[in-house]
This record gives C-alpha cells, structure tokens and sequence, in this order.
C-alpha cells in the first residue's frame, strides 16, 4: 500500500522530486519504491524523460485501485461512524459559481429527504476536487470543463462517474456604450481589437483557442478568479470579458452582454461521484442536482 500511495504522488507531482517533496521523502526513496513496484509487478508503471514522469498503462491501472482502496477505506470509516452516531456524512465540494446556482435547491430537497445528513462543503476547481472524489475524500464534486475531457477523468479501474448536467454557454461582456452593445449575437473575430479582462484562470487558454480559430490573437490585459469581478473590469472601462451564462448574476448597471455566434464557446457543467449502490443520499443529491439543472434550462427557453 505504501508503494502505491507514493504511485499516486508521482501521478499527481508529475516528477519523483515534487512527490518526495509532498511525501516528505528523498527523491531517491521515491524511485526506489515505483522501483520495486515495477519488480514486484514485472511491468513499468512510469515512462521517465527529462521533462518528468507520466503513467504507464499499468501504472493507471495501478494508481486506479490504489484510489478505490482509499475509496472504500474512507467508505467503511464512514460506516462506522453512522453506526456509532446514527448519521450520515456527506462532503460535497463545488465551483464557485455552479454551487450559487445549483447547490442551495438541491441541498435542501437533500435534506428532506434525509434530515439526519451532516453535510461538509468544500470549495474548489475541478483539477482539485476531482481526485479527492477518486480518494473518497469528497463524496461528490459539481465540477466543469470546457472543451475536451475532465481535468481528472476516470482512470482504468476506478468507479468514478460523470453525470452530465448543463450547457453553459459563454457570453461576450461590454460596456453599454461600446459600439458593438447592441448586437443581437457576435462574432469573435468582431473582436480582435480588443483588450480583454478575463474571471476565470483557465478562461485564457480558452480563449486563445477560439480567438485563434478566428484569426487574431487576444490581448489579455488582467485574468482574475472572479467573474463579477471581471465585470466590475469591464464597467470599469479596462476592457470586455467572455462570461458564462450562470455567472451573468447579479447585474452590474452600465453593461451589456452578448451570446457568441454558434459554435461559439460552451462550459460542460456536471457532478463526479464514486459509483455505489449502498449510499442513498448519494443517489438523492444527483438526482437533486439534475432537477435544479432542468429547471434552469427550463427558464432559459422560457420567453420573457
């Protein structure tokens, strides 16, 4: 088991020095251990370059039971601790903004339908919450991507599952006076001239890809981890932003806001959770999670 849980370290680290470092080990103890658990198995868990250390397919194999291990230990502590006190614990963690819009209803259909749940909430982004799921830290993540996979999918032999629970599309933010505010819908490339102020870390990347797809590269002028802050920004005059649609709220006066032309840019919103049978309150939560999901998607086809 020690073997394994410095495995995962080096996954996570991608390098022998970053885990021993996290483990509190010298780098040597650490290629001695993956050593002999390649001896041990007669396989290479890890590809060594000088830019790091990646999985094997044995070693995804590997660090996936090494998290179901830890899942089913922290399942069992669990157990015990409802056979002693006779409630149920449950840790869900949350992006900022999806757990505004989704979490509140959801929690309190949670709730009743299960009053004796101590609930446990910790905030997050998705490369951060994710593994904690596959750890059995966390019993379930509302989390997001954007294009292409999670950030920390399911690996070979690991029972996490994906639920998918909304379309967030992303909204160019301007000023009222800008000259391009009354525009029913843009155009990216509409925009190559543009400073942007961007509320999200990950929001640049993003937006280099689609702003490359339409010729021109962005000038990013400020990147917060704040969308109503980057708002703010906007009102402010420093630039226009690329919001998604959820975190459109609250108003700020003095802005407007306009979807992008098709194909434009979407966030896949959804909930990451340990498949089980035997966790009713799991089950619920999902569920839960899923009306809330509906029934914003309802309002937004609804006309005003």
């Amino acid at each position: 088991m020690q073997r394994l849980r410095i495995l995962r370290a080096v996954a996570e680290h991608g390098s022998f020095n970053r885990a021993a470092t996290a483990l509190h080990l010298t780098p040597s103890a650490v290629s001695q251990h993956v050593a002999a658990l390649e001896r041990s198995l007669g396989a290479q868990v890890v590809a060594r370059s000088t830019r790091g250390v990646t999985l094997t397919q044995a070693g995804q194999i590997m660090v996936g039971a090494a998290e179901s291990v830890a899942a089913e230990l922290e399942h069992a502590k669990q157990q015990v601790d409802q056979l002693s006190t006779g409630r149920l614990q449950l840790t869900v963690a949350t992006f900022t903004s999806g757990g505004r819009l989704l979490l509140p209803g959801a929690l309190t259909r949670l709730m009743a339908a299960h009053p004796r749940t101590v609930l446990h909430l910790r905030e997050g982004e998705p490369e951060n919450t994710l593994p904690l799921v596959r750890q059995g830290a966390v019993d379930v993540a509302l989390a997001y991507h954007f294009d292409g996979p999670l950030p920390v999918g399911p690996t070979p032999g690991s029972s996490l599952e994906w639920t998918p629970l909304l379309e967030d599309p992303l909204h160019v933010v301007l000023p009222e006076g800008h000259r391009l505010a009354g525009s029913d819908v843009l155009d990216l490339a509409e925009l190559a001239a543009e400073p942007w102020v961007l509320g999200c870390l990950k929001a640049e990347a993003y937006l280099r890809r689609y702003a490359e797809r339409a010729g021109f590269a962005p000038e990013v002028r400020g990147t917060t981890t704040d969308y109503f802050f980057a708002r703010s920004l906007v009102a402010a005059g420093m630039g226009i932003s690329l919001v998604p649609s959820i975190a459109l709220a609250p108003e700020i006066p003095g802005l407007r806001t306009v979807p992008v032309k098709p194909p434009g840019p979407v966030r896949h919103i959804g909930v990451a959770a340990i498949s089980r049978s035997d966790r009713p309150h799991v089950t619920t939560l999902i569920q839960a999670l899923r009306e809330q999901a509906l029934q914003q998607h309802s309002q937004r086809r609804s006309p005003d």
